[in-house]
């Protein structure tokens, strides 16, 4: 599934097979649908009306394994994939007394501290620094971006990484080494829960966890394998800044990169398969978005359809379609920024029985269990969100379960994530096209950012507040905040959500508590207000 649409075609296509009482996808980004029905229901009338409708469903196991005698293998844990849930499912391990090992082929830590989170959000940062000192918004003072020193900021940039690198992962792990061994290799799975390495080593395990993480997907496009194009590792590792550069995609890398390449003083174009930038998004969020990005000079172009790619005198040339009429983009580079792929070349799934997704992605349950029942899998190979939080809680509970034999479930109805343009995007909950899809009674509002005193106070009102609730339990159904670090505002909606969903929490409950003056979470009330007041007629602070 990659969209709203897929998720409510299989709740459909499920709620037609004879004895089915109720369906849910919790949303698209799980990969899952969960379902209640008479006993006698057939899995095979499952699979095949998931399939009859264009998607592929494997039946999750329901039971949970039986509990780990220890010391009956090698380890009693084997974790392949040293990112943020393989070092979660290592490190639970070890705290609940088994011994397990970590095996890594590639450099430890993974996508997020080498090539992802942290390389992206310090050259973010950066970018953001430097276009403010040539771009602010008061009056009086006179400041100047003089020139980007790209080696050095890229120095800077791997200087972080290797510090975090080493403190964060090295060193945790030789913290845990009286449980926890680290192995180099790459592995590849074999009946028996046994383990291989390419170096001919082989392990045996009671459990074993899959954390080898995805990779950015590259489109096969005509052309592609004449053009050496750009991905986001290799975007943030480049000797030298591109004068000009397309960006394929048009979601959260795609735009992140997009704009920190643009303030850096790079001409940027993209080009968005969808009609809209981050299409899973609200559109009042997308379109603002849009219109910020396009006033930095970065062209945006959407509802593209991919031609072809070429090199040609010197530069890339991307052959596309938009709008009926075929164009030529060229730049000295192209960032492909459409997806991932799942790290399983080497592991050998189909031999021991493990089921993955069309696009590759290992399936699993709530409890983070594989279709063999003696092996699960974490993080970004699996068909969860692609999010290092998401890993790291899946790497814990996967370790617990697997160990111990409890079925503990990752938790995934309220899940905030951040986009980190500027504005930056959060958001949490469901959309209103979702609640309406779902049955709900929706009020929403938006509130535009020049009703929120700290965006005027900083003289930055890019973006807007909007809120989706249910009308009749007068409930949070979900958040999208596009502003300045709009990343900080959102925890505090999640909370509302979840507290909704707990306790009952209201829109009244969060309109009656204080907020902080001049803070952009005071954003979150005011536009809360607006479903009963107009915010034009309130006075500062007021209620």
């Amino acid at each position: 599934m990659t969209c709203d649409g897929c998720a409510r075609h299989v709740e459909d296509a499920l709620r037609q097979v004879p004895g089915v009482e109720a369906v849910q996808v919790p949303g698209w980004q799980s990969g899952q649908a969960v379902l209640s029905a008479d006993p006698d229901v057939d899995e095979s009338a499952l699979v095949q009306a998931v399939a009859q409708a264009g998607y592929r469903a494997v039946p999750a196991p329901s039971e949970p394994s039986a509990p780990v005698q220890k010391g009956e293998a090698d380890f009693d844990l084997i974790v392949i994939g040293t990112g943020g849930g393989g070092m979660a499912a290592a490190i639970r391990a070890a705290e609940l007394g088994f011994r397990a090992a970590i095996i890594e082929g590639g450099t430890i830590g993974g996508t997020c501290v080498n090539i992802g989170c942290v390389p992206s959000k310090t050259l973010i940062r950066a970018a953001a620094v430097y276009h403010q000192a040539g771009h602010h918004r008061f009056a009086g003072l006179r400041t100047r971006a003089e020139g980007v020193d790209w080696p050095a900021l890229i120095r800077q940039k791997d200087e972080l990484v290797a510090s975090l690198r080493q403190g964060k992962y090295v060193d945790v792990l030789a913290s845990y080494s009286d449980n926890v061994t680290l192995i180099r290799g790459w592995a590849s799975l074999k009946p028996g829960n046994r383990v291989v390495l390419d170096d001919g080593r082989v392990f045996s395990a009671a459990k074993i966890v899959i954390a080898t993480g995805a990779r950015p997907a590259v489109l096969p496009l005509p052309g592609i394998d004449q053009v050496d194009v750009l991905t986001s590792t290799t975007a943030m590792s480049l000797d030298k800044q591109p004068q000009s550069l397309i960006v394929l995609g048009g979601r959260a890398v795609a735009l992140e990169l997009g704009q920190a390449f643009a303030r850096l003083g790079t001409q940027v174009t993209i080009l968005q398969r969808s009609e809209r930038i981050i299409p899973s998004y609200e559109p009042e969020i997308a379109d603002t978005l849009t219109e910020a990005l396009q006033a930095e000079g970065i062209a945006v172009h959407t509802g593209v359809s991919l031609q072809a790619i070429r090199v040609e005198n010197g530069q890339k040339v991307v052959t596309a379609e938009i709008g009926g009429q075929t164009r030529q983009f060229r730049a000295e580079q192209v960032l492909m920024a459409v997806g991932r792929t799942p790290n399983t070349d080497r592991l050998g799934l189909e031999e021991v029985g493990v089921a993955v997704d069309e696009r590759g992605f290992i399936q699993v349950n709530d409890r983070q269990q594989t279709t063999n029942p003696d092996i699960y899998a974490v993080g970004d190979v699996t068909t969860r969100p692609k999010l290092v939080y998401v890993a790291a809680a899946a790497g814990g509970i996967a370790a617990t379960n697997a160990l111990t034999g409890q079925s503990q479930s990752l938790d995934l109805a309220v899940l905030p994530e951040v986009i980190f343009t500027d504005p930056q995007v959060a958001r949490v909950g469901i959309t209103e096209a979702e609640a309406r899809a779902r049955g709900y009674n929706v009020r929403t509002t938006i509130l535009p950012l020049e009703y929120v005193p700290r965006a005027l106070a900083a003289r930055d009102t890019r973006g807007l507040v909007k809120l989706v609730a249910d009308a009749g339990s007068n409930r949070l159904l979900g958040a999208q905040v596009l502003a300045a670090e709009a990343g900080e505002v959102i925890q505090t909606a999640a909370m509302a959500v979840r507290f909704g969903l707990q306790f009952g929490f209201t829109i009244d409950d969060l309109t009656g508590m204080l907020f902080p003056y001049l803070t952009q979470v005071e954003g979150l009330k005011l536009a809360a207000q607006t479903f009963e007041k107009d915010v034009a007629q309130l006075s500062c602070c007021a209620g």
